[in-house]
């Protein structure tokens, strides 16, 4: 898988609004990588610009994120 693909089908899992594969996802990746994640998903929730369903998705994700921990 190359890395356009694999970022495609990791953000694609985060962004699903289901918290089973949200976490999954999440869980798979480095913790560099995972504080990446968490970074982007706190400025979509928080920014101006972007789409109400990414932020709607973001919401879900930090949602589902928080309770696993």
């Amino acid at each position: 898988m190359n890395d356009a693909s694999f970022l495609e089908k990791t953000w694609d899992a985060i962004l699903s609004r289901d918290p089973e594969r949200v976490c999954k996802a999440f869980l798979a990746l480095r913790a560099a990588d995972q504080a990446v994640i968490m970074d982007h998903l706190r400025k979509m929730v928080s920014e101006p610009g972007w789409h109400p369903e990414q932020v709607s998705s973001a919401r879900e994700a930090l949602k589902a994120l928080e309770q696993e921990n």
